[in-house]
């Protein structure tokens, strides 16, 4: 998938106005409409322009493709980066596609073509809308629970159109057994109602922060322990990490390479907490000098093992 300019395609720059991006669309849209237009290309250029337009002149899609935008440059491979989005708080409603049967690019798709929240609620027009936004947070959190303090975003328009935000900091409390993909709910922190009416609410999105070691499914965590030959052919207890602190682990002889080893409830707590599985690999030892080179030399003479055998077998 390529990174797509859209202030390239509409032929403005980064900090063009909402007016200048309306007119520029319109401007583009009557040259390339398929019914006016006899270039070959119209009905791809005319897409690109509606998909282009659709993020420009929503303020909220416009911040968040701003944030991602800066790192990459048009046609580059891209995929979005873990909490790219995060930090960001938008109001409510579908942040996904530009309409319904819309034809949109597998970019815009990774981007924007999913729903962020539940939106306004219809059945009580005065109060104010529900607000959303990603927060990423560390795996310890969701094991020990934590105090946090998180700087959100508002994009917003000033008084001459051009796109700006307002920040604001909430005290956050995260929940032991928290999983990623979770909402937390801050009554009244949405916008504020109409005439006196409550506000409405705003919905926190858990996020992790990739971590070094540990990979999360679920409550499930996942974590690579390196083993040298011996131990996994000869069984050893070696020390594994865990989230909660190291443990000691019995690898079984005969262990062999992507075996997993399943120590109950230590993944995420809740009710039922989840899983860690400790993936084993085998690591071989370098073989830097002539002592070393002769013990595997040595070993290849004690073994009759061609490791290639069943390849063979397969093709005869």
């Amino acid at each position: 998938m390529k990174f797509k300019d859209y202030y390239e395609t509409l032929g403005l720059a980064r900090g063009a106005t909402q007016d200048e991006i309306k007119r520029a669309y319109r401007k583009l849209a009557r040259k390339y409409h398929p019914d006016v237009s006899k270039l070959a290309d119209a009905d791809a250029r005319f897409k690109e322009l509606g998909e282009a337009y659709a993020v420009l002149k929503d303020p909220e899609k416009r911040a968040a493709y701003d944030q991602v935008g800066s790192q990459w440059q048009p046609g580059q491979d891209f995929q979005p980066p873990p909490g790219w989005d995060a930090g960001f708080e938008f109001s409510g409603g579908d942040f996904g596609g530009t309409g319904a049967g819309a034809d949109n690019s597998e970019f815009f798709e990774a981007l924007f073509g999913r729903h962020f929240g539940t939106g306004q609620r219809g059945h009580r027009p005065a109060t104010g809308q529900d607000h959303h936004a990603k927060v990423m947070i560390d795996l310890a959190d969701a094991y020990h629970g934590a105090r946090r303090s998180i700087v959100l975003r508002m994009p917003m328009l000033d008084a001459q159109g051009h796109l700006t935000s307002q920040e604001r900091t909430l005290d956050v409390s995260i929940p032991k057994g928290v999983r990623a993909g979770q909402h937390l709910r801050l009554s009244g922190q949405g916008a504020p109602g109409e005439g006196g009416a409550a506000a409405g609410d705003l919905y926190l999105e858990i996020v992790f922060n990739p971590h070094p070691l540990f990979r999360v499914d679920g409550r499930d965590v996942y974590v690579d322990l390196p083993l040298a030959p011996w131990e996994a052919a000869l069984g050893a207890t070696v020390t594994a990490p865990t989230p909660g602190g190291a443990v000691a682990l019995a690898i079984p002889p005969g262990s062999a390479a992507g075996r997993r080893m399943r120590l109950k409830a230590r993944g995420i707590p809740g009710s039922p907490p989840g899983d860690l599985y400790v993936v084993l690999s085998i690591v071989l030892p370098p073989a830097g000098n002539d002592a070393e080179r002769d013990a595997y030399r040595t070993l290849g003479k004690a073994f009759d093992f061609n490791p290639r055998a069943h390849l063979m077998e397969e093709t005869s």
